[in-house]
């Protein structure tokens, strides 16, 4: 578990089964080595105050087209965190809060980044707040068109987390469906209890009807061989089935990437792996698709270093099959436990971040390069604790122009965490 860590923290208990059976089994594809970090343009937009502009930016940044930057903090604002947007205006960054959490009916401490949603306006989720359970979101702009930089948007509560069958505590972002209805997943609440001390979380739908919104369950984990406590949101394919990670439970209690299908009846769940340990434990991120339909995340934990692993789901003829593309801490200078979700480019490299490790056990950006049927990894930034940021938890976009753009939890020249952009 990393230092700051969203979600609730539990033992793992393993089963006992004997996993060195496994090793030959999972790593078709070997790692080679960690390189040197390359030359790149690092600059910060933003370093936190934990004042009116907030602190702890856990989660990601979304852009607009118009290139914009837009982002949550868990702390700060009126003391339980905030949403905000960054505008390049004039050569340079300009930072502005767009709303306050008040800790009430309106949420808390929001962990996940916002989307920008079919109608423009910007919708997330809070882990607490309202019933103490959290709450999903809406922003929309003000009505009128605002003369100073400090203009807050207003804010919209679409549902309101009971900690109940409905569930609890949402820790990932939303997605939207084609028809305008939103899902998501919360790591509490359902039916299941995980490790004898948690309920298990559920994957829910959010349909609009005359103004408000209504909440449907599709899944309620158990915490066996389904898996439990899901920290990340979900993703569409193409047919509408949706994927994501769930972090404990599975055949090894290590966690497992999930498919739910609608059927006749609801949505059917069907695992597609369980990890065992060596190959990755405690899957946190949320999942993406490459061309061909191949699925790429992260494991904040295990692989053969423990520094955690990224991998990837291949299917074919129906069948998946895992292979770990790195073992975070097998190299000297590695970067260790990458908590959020990848990025790939158009040649199939892949990005992202480790919340600890590196030279100063701060963390870094990375680039993972294919190359014969293995993967090397490049370091981009060891972040030092100092004003560049330290602790990335989340991961990474892209402008048009292929600059990186992520924040840091903590670091930065008050210590509340940073903005920043990495230039090729």
């Amino acid at each position: 578990m990393t230092q700051f860590a969203r979600k609730n923290s539990w033992s793992l208990i393993s089963d006992g089964k004997d996993l060195g059976k496994l090793l030959a089994m999972t790593f078709a594809l070997a790692v080679i080595a960690s390189q040197p970090a390359q030359a790149q343009a690092f600059n910060v937009l933003h370093s936190f105050t934990q004042g009116q502009d907030g602190g702890s930016p856990f989660a990601g940044l979304v852009m607009d087209r118009a290139g914009n930057l837009y982002g949550t903090t868990a702390y700060g604002g009126l003391g339980y965190g905030t949403v905000y947007k960054v505008a390049y205006k004039n050569s340079t960054w300009v930072f502005a809060p767009l709303y306050s959490f008040g800790g009430g009916d309106d949420g808390a401490n929001p962990q996940a980044r916002v989307i920008i949603g079919p109608d423009g306006s910007l919708y997330g989720t809070t882990e607490f707040g309202a019933n103490g359970y959290g709450t999903v979101f809406k922003l929309s702009p003000p009505l009128r068109a605002c003369k100073t930089a400090l203009c807050p948007w207003r804010e919209t509560v679409l549902y309101r987390f009971t900690g109940g069958l409905d569930g609890g505590a949402p820790f990932g972002e939303v997605v939207f469906d084609k028809n305008g209805n939103i899902y998501g997943t919360t790591s509490l609440g359902g039916v299941g209890t995980c490790n004898n001390a948690y309920t298990c979380g559920v994957v829910y739908e959010l349909t609009p009807s005359n103004g408000s919104w209504t909440e449907s369950v599709l899944y309620s984990f158990t915490g066996a061989n389904d898996g439990g406590a899901p920290a990340a949101g979900l993703i569409f394919d193409g047919a509408g089935n949706l994927y994501g990670t769930a972090s404990v439970g599975g055949l090894y209690n290590k966690g497992v990437v999930f498919e739910l299908s609608p059927s006749g009846s609801g949505w059917d769940e069907n695992v597609l792996y369980s990890f065992q340990g060596p190959d990755g434990d405690e899957p946190v991120s949320r999942l993406i698709f490459d061309q061909v339909g191949d699925l790429f995340g992260t494991t904040e934990n295990g692989g053969f270093a423990g520094g955690g692993t990224a991998f990837q789901l291949r299917l074919s003829n129906g069948i998946w099959t895992q292979v770990n593309l790195y073992n975070f801490g097998a190299h000297d200078g590695d970067g260790l436990f990458p908590y959020d979700a990848l990025i790939m480019d158009e040649s199939g490299n892949l990005y992202g971040t480790t919340s600890g490790g590196g030279p100063s056990n701060a963390g870094n950006v990375f680039e993972l390069m294919p190359s014969n049927g293995a993967w090397t990894a490049i370091v981009l930034h060891n972040f030092t604790s100092g004003s560049d940021g330290a602790s990335p938890l989340s991961g990474l976009i892209f402008d048009t122009k292929g600059n990186l753009f992520g924040t840091a939890a903590s670091g930065g020249a008050s210590g509340f965490g940073v903005i920043f952009e990495t230039t090729p």
